[in-house]
């Protein structure tokens, strides 16, 4: 029967001033008792919103933790013993930087393309000047790169030691460079894979972003990259994750990102809520079914629709008439042909329970701050205390606007008019290439040429457009 509505937990939203919301209400269709929301407003905050969650007795607090608010809530967690936070701490571990990607995939023997973290710049300088390129440097704080704008390729050392003096990026994390056949999105709910999708590079370029022009397609994703994305899942112990797999020329599968912390179409945001409530009231609510390869069938419909579907559920296979007719289906699996319903045997949906330890715990791992850049040549560990955070920054996750919040839509539309040679026409196609400000802004900060892929915009007016943006910022 499940928990009566008295014994269920009192849930919370877990919201943060400047970032978006991935849950709201919506999600949580059907849950009988009132949904607390908690938000966190930066600055000095966390006392009262410590307060907050004490006084409306919240039991499960949801939500995903920007990087520049993922240790002051370690903090927080310490003060709250008795809340359940979804994901947990230690699952969101890797939402604060690549770095942290990184030393989790090392602590589990997942595969990545070879790493190196320097704190110790000059190091780094020496490693430089005799390793082999070409190689990929990323800025690692905070687990977005917005549409590939903190991911650079450079082919030798000068180009190395140019962009470094550029970036400031510290610490200074680079990898060997993987020639990819292209990178594979997998969304997984209890460890079992619900979404799925590539992203392949336009020709002649390296970067998968659609931003930066690259495709998507959600048909045939290998089963090798569907097994991995699950040993990942397990390992973080994510109640719900996303895993981007380089799938390289040579067959193999690496990890590239991971986190709680990803753009998904509502329905999938859905299906994460009926998920929750199912695991939280032990069988008040049905544990959704999620057929596999569900994502082949529904990408037949334009993303606009997809986009606006909520709530999609789906019928187990049973032995029937129609049963029999579509049981007929086989897919592709590995080496051997299977029918289809028979992987949700081999894909199951695990229910993740709450853990009392930590395993993450920022004493040891904060290196962000213990080994923070200094103007003199001590590089030594300090005693770790995690600073509040003044404001979020930029680079939070694929859920943050915060940079954007700087520039409303109307106000980067009144700077693009007074760009030389840009119209009211070209304003609004630029905006519809970019989808939004957040892209945008992205954009010209990183790479203002970019903005030349929109039909009617050449070079020499995107190099004017990115003069113009460095002007405004100034003023």
């Amino acid at each position: 029967m499940g928990l009566s509505n008295k014994k269920l937990p009192k849930i919370g939203f877990l919201y943060l001033d400047y970032v978006l919301r991935f849950f709201d209400y919506s999600n949580f269709k059907g849950w009988p008792n009132k949904i607390e929301t908690v938000t966190y407003r930066w600055k000095n905050d966390k006392f009262r919103f410590i307060k907050e969650v004490k006084r409306k007795k919240i039991d499960v607090l949801i939500g995903n933790i920007p990087a520049t608010a993922y240790e002051i809530f370690r903090e927080i967690a310490r003060e709250l013993p008795n809340v359940r936070f979804i994901p947990s701490m230690d699952t969101q571990f890797s939402n604060k930087s690549k770095e942290n990607v990184t030393r989790f995939a090392w602590k589990y023997d997942l595969p990545i393309p070879k790493t190196y973290i320097y704190y110790n710049h000059k190091n780094s300088n020496k490693f430089l000047k005799k390793c082999k390129y070409p190689k990929i440097i990323k800025k690692s704080y905070g687990p977005s790169n917005y549409g590939g704008y903190f991911v650079h390729k450079v082919d030798n050392y000068k180009e190395a030691r140019a962009l470094y003096n550029d970036k400031k990026y510290h610490p200074q994390y680079f990898q060997d460079f993987v020639p990819m056949e292209a990178d594979i999105r997998v969304m997984l709910i209890g460890h079992k894979p619900v979404c799925a999708f590539w992203r392949r590079a336009p020709e002649g370029a390296w970067l998968t972003n659609t931003s930066q022009g690259g495709s998507m397609d959600y048909t045939n994703v290998p089963k090798n990259v569907l097994d991995l994305a699950v040993r990942v899942s397990k390992a973080a112990k994510a109640e719900y994750w996303a895993v981007d797999v380089a799938y390289a020329k040579d067959g193999k599968a690496r990890i590239l990102e991971c986190a709680t912390a990803f753009a998904a179409f509502p329905y999938i945001r859905d299906w994460i809520g009926q998920y929750i409530m199912w695991s939280l009231s032990e069988g008040r609510f049905k544990k959704p079914h999620i057929p596999m390869f569900n994502w082949e069938e529904l990408s037949k419909m334009d993303s606009s629709i997809l986009k606006t579907l909520r709530h999609i559920t789906f019928g187990k296979f049973t032995p029937s008439y129609d049963g029999d007719h579509f049981a007929k289906k086989k897919k592709v699996y590995g080496k051997e042909e299977v029918y289809l319903h028979e992987l949700d045997d081999v894909y199951k949906m695990y229910d993740i329970k709450s853990r009392d330890t930590e395993e993450w715990p920022s004493e040891k791992w904060n290196y962000q701050y213990n080994l923070a850049l200094k103007k003199s040549k001590s590089l030594k560990i300090k005693c770790p205390s995690a600073k509040e955070s003044p404001n979020p920054t930029g680079d939070e996750s694929e859920e943050s606007i915060a940079e954007a919040a700087k520039y409303s839509t109307k106000e980067i539309s009144e700077f693009l008019i007074t760009v030389n040679g840009v119209g009211k026409k070209k304003v609004k196609k630029i905006m519809n290439h970019f989808e939004n400000v957040e892209k945008l802004v992205g954009t010209l900060e990183q790479n203002s040429m970019l903005i030349s892929e929109v039909k009617g915009v050449c070079e020499k007016l995107a190099k004017k457009v990115g003069k113009a943006w460095k002007k405004y910022k100034k003023n």
